[in-house]
């Protein structure tokens, strides 16, 4: 079984692909994943990139996405810790990489920002195209 963590943009994704993961392999992310997935989503709207509905279906599809989310003391406390090991102010993006450390084989993302500091933290990372390779 791989665990997959996996960040806002890559949940949209799959859901939009329509991607179905078996079930010897598990998604997690952070708590916020969901929140974030709202603003990304409403961002495409308010720019005119998605139509209003199409907005609200994929964020339905974030809904049933099925994804363990983290949020617990420990995985608040190790993003802190990670936000300063990759010298970052802003502890968001590293509730992502204490996932990753903590629950998963790997992080999903696209975001070279996030990349970055996994690389910081020696969290390894892979793309889209390597989660769907690896679903078969």
């Amino acid at each position: 079984m791989t665990r997959f963590a996996i960040d806002a943009p890559v949940a949209v994704g799959l859901v939009r692909a329509g991607v179905v993961v078996p079930p010897e392999h598990s998604r997690v992310g952070p708590g916020v994943l969901r929140s974030d997935a709202l603003a990304l989503l409403r961002e495409e709207v308010l720019r005119g990139e998605r139509a209003r509905r199409e907005g609200f279906a994929d964020l339905d599809g974030i809904a049933m996405l099925r994804i363990r989310l983290l949020s617990d003391r420990v995985t608040r406390r190790v993003a802190w810790q990670l936000a300063d090991r990759a010298q970052w102010s802003d502890v968001r993006p590293a509730e992502y990489l204490a996932v990753a450390h903590i629950q998963a084989d790997v992080l999903v993302t696209a975001d070279e920002a996030l990349r970055a500091g996994a690389a910081a933290v020696d969290i390894e990372t892979a793309d889209v195209a390597d989660l769907r390779s690896a679903l078969g």
